[in-house]
């Protein structure tokens, strides 16, 4: 049977890589890199940093073209499932090719692939489909734990709970009856869409790379400043990726 290797590399830092991650990469046989086009090329290329940095015997590197997702509209859900099944037929399509009976493929999955992350789901498609296929999944330094760690804090109060949640989600609303929200994949800044309230935001983009931007602050009097500086870092580069913590402050 193949078997892949779905393994978590942190956050942008290669050092973040486990030992366990890198003992998973020098069983790889074939190790598959998603390209997402030109305007995402220093994450493929941090993939192939990695690659070369840590695994220490004769592999092969496959590309694999990610389409690109549809507009979401009324119907994200089913946009989103649509997007996962083509991505899962073009593995389909090269794990069928490009891995042998018995070799091991590796998918290098950004933080930690139980976090938002869609790897494990366009898996399950490509094993549904049936394609006979074992895999095994390797923990990774998710860039909540960078967000945490990069502002010197603690993501919960003591005995107090966290919500992660996205920033579809936060355009709703703080959430009720929460104290400490963890927002990911926010595109549309909702953070600057609430009332800021008696709330506190730790932001953090780039995390764990060169490129890392860091500004905390009461919302009210820093939501513009990281509005401004977000959208510099994203016309610079072409892409962005930031997460955040927003809190209640204490009384």
């Amino acid at each position: 049977m193949r078997k892949l290797l779905i393994i978590g590399i942190g956050a942008g830092d290669p050092d973040h890589m486990t030992v366990q991650a890198i003992k998973a990469l020098n069983r790889a046989d074939v190790v598959f890199l998603p390209d997402k086009g030109q305007e995402k090329a220093a994450l493929r290329h941090l993939r192939e940093q990695i690659c070369a940095r840590f695994i220490e015997k004769p592999y092969r590197t496959v590309t694999v073209e990610t389409p690109q997702r549809a507009e979401a509209g009324s119907d994200y859900r089913g946009v989103v499932d649509d997007w996962h099944a083509r991505i899962a037929a073009n593995y389909a399509r090269l794990f069928t090719a490009e891995l042998a009976e018995g070799e091991h493929g590796a998918l290098l999955v950004w933080g930690d692939p139980a976090l938002y992350d869609s790897t494990l789901r366009i898996v399950e498609h490509v094993r549904a489909g049936g394609l006979a296929l074992d895999w095994e999944v390797v923990p990774g330094i998710s860039s909540v734990q960078v967000l945490a760690a990069r502002h010197r804090i603690a993501l919960n109060r003591i005995g107090e709970p966290i919500l992660i949640t996205t920033g579809r989600k936060l355009a709703g609303g703080f959430p009720a009856g929460q104290d400490s929200v963890v927002v990911m994949l926010d595109g549309e800044q909702a953070f600057a869409q609430i009332a800021p309230e008696d709330l506190e935001i730790y932001w953090g983009a780039y995390l764990g790379t060169s490129d890392e931007i860091l500004i905390a602050g009461r919302l009210s009097e820093v939501s513009s400043e990281i509005e401004r500086v977000r959208a510099q870092a994203r016309e610079k580069h072409g892409w962005i990726m930031d997460t955040y913590l927003l809190r209640r402050m204490q009384q």
